[in-house]
């Protein structure tokens, strides 16, 4: 037996009037989706209740692990996707390269990720920030690193001797955008004789701020905004975390697979787990991301590889929310369903193994708001051998809409961390 889990991030959504009423997942016509739906569906709960929705507490839920527990911070699932490990007595930071510019109430963050900044334009800017000599000294007096990528995403890792991080308020970008950036950057949110962490505080808002003073006028963004396109003008350090430990995911359910993802996040989740993260060459967690190239992959793993599982996560869905394009999340939802699971369900089909695939969204990502949202999300199991039984019998495969309206009355599962297992067949 096979076992597959697909992601598509953000796909959930909220009732929209452009749709008339209706989300995308139920505008759309979506076969392979409703495919998945016919043999097992439900609601889960994703993000337990009263922890911040997104796609850390989400992802970890989905994979067996409760955030309840483990969970210390986003940045520091990140940067183990990307290799880098926190040393003890340091604080690691995720670092988005977003598009600041003016407006009528000062500065206004436009883009969580700097306009889709990325390849050699990311990579100038951020090396050039860092070879700044004032903003290098700075950095210095802060103990702070940043490890460059050249996407929008950075990691920084700061040596600190701050131990209160949760007196310090450090904004998610994606949800305050189209707002001035004064009142979300760092503050102190509680009362704290924690002296480091308000200099933790103080450091970063200051180096926020120099970095625009730097980048603002780069030859970059200049080039940028003579095209048309968003500058990618300030750094924005946040979600900080100190070192997480997670279950080892073949000690839990006796399954070994690999991990098909564009996002550190994603990697740090299946590393911390034990799972395998190969690289997908043109897997950009955009609109135009490789799909068929992680569908590839995801077999290989299963049936060349002797994987017992693979999961292929897709991050268009989500950042085509944040960017609050109804048409791309269409779009992006609509590629899953044909370019992912589609053949997926075909190939697995033809190889001839028995397979279970579990499909679903992270979490919802709002179109309204554009921002996460922790409600139920809808899941869907497909069972070959449901399939198989059906045909045999002489019955059309079963079908079902795969979409938040016709499962609000399916059963809720109200803890996540329950998916895995459920998949399995070990519930």
């Amino acid at each position: 037996m096979k076992y597959v889990l697909v992601i598509g991030d953000g796909m959930a959504d909220t009732g929209l009037t452009a749709l008339e009423g209706k989300t995308p997942l139920e505008a759309l016509t979506l076969p392979a989706f409703d495919r998945a739906a016919g043999c097992e569906a439900g609601r889960a709960r994703t993000v337990p209740e009263g922890l911040q929705p997104g796609s850390d507490t989400a992802i970890l839920s989905i994979f067996g692990n409760d955030p309840r527990v483990c969970y210390t911070g986003r940045s520091v699932l990140e940067a183990e996707g990307m290799g880098v490990s926190l040393p003890g007595g340091a604080v690691s930071f995720r670092v988005n390269l977003c598009a600041v510019t003016p407006g009528g109430d000062g500065l206004v963050i436009r883009s969580h990720n700097g306009g889709n900044i990325h390849g050699d334009e990311a990579l100038a800017l951020m090396n050039d920030l860092l070879a700044d000599p004032a903003f290098a000294a700075k950095m210095a007096d802060a103990g702070l690193m940043i490890h460059v990528t050249d996407t929008f995403r950075h990691i920084g890792v700061m040596r600190t001797a701050a131990r209160d991080l949760a007196a310090v308020c450090l904004t998610e970008p994606h949800n305050v955008l189209e707002q001035p950036i004064a009142p979300h950057l760092p503050r102190m949110a509680a009362a704290t004789q924690d002296e480091a962490a308000r200099k933790l505080c103080g450091d970063i808002r200051a180096l926020m701020l120099a970095s625009y003073d730097i980048l603002r006028d780069h030859p970059v963004n200049r080039r940028r905004e003579a095209a048309g396109l968003l500058p990618a003008s300030m750094i924005w350090p946040w979600g900080a975390a100190t070192a997480m430990k997670l279950e080892d995911f073949g000690q839990k359910y006796g399954k070994r697979g690999s991990v098909i993802s564009a996002v550190p996040l994603v990697w740090g989740i299946a590393a911390l787990g034990g799972l395998k993260t190969p690289r997908v060459p043109g897997a950009n967690g955009d609109l135009d991301t490789n799909y068929e190239g992680k569908v590839e992959r995801a077999l290989q793993a299963l049936l060349d590889e002797g994987d017992d599982f693979a999961a292929v996560h897709v991050e268009a869905p989500d950042e085509m929310a944040h960017a609050g394009s109804l048409e791309k999340k269409m779009t992006a939802i609509r590629r899953v369903n044909d370019r992912v699971v589609e053949p997926l369900l075909s190939r697995l089909t033809a190889s001839g193994e028995d397979f279970r695939l579990l499909l679903l969204s992270d979490h919802p990502t709002l179109l309204t708001t554009r921002t996460h949202d922790g409600s139920p999300v809808p899941y869907a199991i497909y069972d070959s051998r449901t399939v198989r039984d059906a045909v045999a019998a002489g019955r059309q495969a079963p079908v079902r809409k795969f979409c938040e309206a016709t499962l609000a009355g399916a059963p809720l599962m109200a803890d996540g961390t329950g998916l895995m297992a459920r998949l399995f067949e070990q519930d």
